[in-house]
């Protein structure tokens, strides 16, 4: 009789081992020094093992706290790394909800294939994070303060000791749940309109490349390109715009999905652009999902003293955008993500040329702050978006 393989235990929220912590961390109030620090999380975190021998193990939730991981882990070494970036947030209501978690659980497992790690059942990703919020969202997003979220940072690591060319035989998910300010509420310091500075890359320095893995969300995507940001700021930007080729194609801007509204030279139309996914150059946003679909349903005709604009994504260069600009043919810019959420761009740098993205001509900006009020309420269940289809509301609050 042959040997029958064995059965890999599979990624199981069902199963969660919970350890409550006695040592509760204080909460931190908002623009305090902890908050700002981006690294201050709260009481509890998520953590499952996984080996090639075994599958997952049950999940735990625990006290926060340090891992433990050996020098020669393959995560320190060959880059094996992977993860998402998330909010929850307290709505009107009195609810907490995430925002279409399962397309960061599906882009969550997409990137740590990617990266030869294990996958799971994405939509195991919410229910993991639903009882780390039972535990910590009443004391970290009271209920009396709503309007309020946390940013969530599921991760997945390749933690074995194996040395050498090899794929990961073990890996650890963890879930880890930070304050984090909101970039919408900063002011500049030069009390001047909000709004990113961006600085164009030069053509030595590429972020991705066709056939590389700009699509995924890997450490190795992030590290490279500090050098450059951190240019970019010395400088006097916020972030960089990151173009690829020898045409200078708009790619993205630093970790966010960069949009133009601009005029049609040749029809006299409004467009709003961003770069597409096919050569698979940049990550596929989940905001930026969520901004075209909007977009692509409530723009097309006028919204108010907003003129209807046909949404495009199609490849276009930083040449495009200056020829543009000095038409007089920008509307506004925006960038969106989980961190930035949507947040506009009053200026674009390229070499010795400083583009002013607050558009001047004839039609009227606002397009972005459109797309983010209806962002907002979705995400916090306001004006009869309670039950919205994009939001998994988290039931089940341990109130403490």
């Amino acid at each position: 009789m042959g040997s029958v393989a064995p059965t890999l235990g599979e990624l199981d929220a069902s199963a969660v081992k919970i350890t409550r912590s006695t040592n509760l961390r204080p909460v931190p109030a908002p623009g305090s020094p902890e908050e700002l620090s981006h690294s201050y999380c709260t009481d509890h975190m998520v953590t499952a093992r996984w080996t090639v021998a075994g599958g997952w193990e049950a999940p735990e939730i625990k006290p926060y706290g340090d891992l433990s991981i050996p020098p020669t882990a393959s995560c320190l070494h060959y880059a094996t790394e992977c993860f998402e970036g998330m909010k929850v947030y307290r709505g009107y209501d009195g609810k907490l909800r995430l925002f279409r978690p399962d397309l960061n659980g599906e882009r969550l497992v997409n990137s740590s294939l990617r990266a030869t790690l294990p996958g799971f059942k994405f939509e195991v990703l919410k229910h993991l994070i639903a009882k780390l919020l039972q535990i910590d969202g009443p004391r970290w997003l009271p209920k009396n303060r709503p309007g309020e979220f946390l940013y969530l940072r599921p991760t997945v690591i390749g933690s074995g000791p194996h040395l050498g060319i090899q794929t990961p035989k073990e890996a650890l998910l963890f879930i880890v749940a930070v304050p984090w300010p909101d970039p919408s509420k900063k002011i500049p310091e030069d009390g001047s309109k909000p709004g990113l500075k961006l600085l164009a890359s030069q053509p030595d320095t590429v972020r991705a490349w066709p056939g590389g893995f700009g699509y995924a969300k890997l450490g190795a995507n992030y590290g490279p390109s500090l050098a450059t940001h951190g240019k970019a700021q010395s400088l006097g930007f916020d972030q960089v715009l990151w173009l690829f080729g020898e045409d200078r194609q708009v790619t993205e801007a630093g970790a966010s999905n960069f949009f133009i509204v601009w005029e049609n030279k040749g029809t006299g139309k409004l467009e709003l652009v961003t770069a597409p996914l096919e050569n698979q150059l940049i990550l596929p946003g989940i905001t930026r999902r969520s901004v075209l679909e909007l977009a692509r349903t409530q723009l097309v005709k006028s919204s108010g003293s907003l003129a209807p604009v046909e949404v495009i994504e199609k490849t276009f260069t930083i040449g495009d955008i200056e020829k543009a600009w000095k038409e007089g043919r920008i509307v506004e810019a925006f960038v969106c993500g989980t961190a930035y959420f949507v947040s506009p761009v009053k200026i674009i740098g390229n070499g010795d040329v400083r583009m002013d993205m607050v558009g001047t001509g004839a039609h009227r900006a606002g397009y972005a702050a459109l797309i983010k009020s209806w962002l907002e309420d979705i995400m916090y269940g306001k004006d009869g978006k309670e039950n919205h289809e994009w939001s998994y509301v988290i039931e089940g609050e341990v109130e403490k």
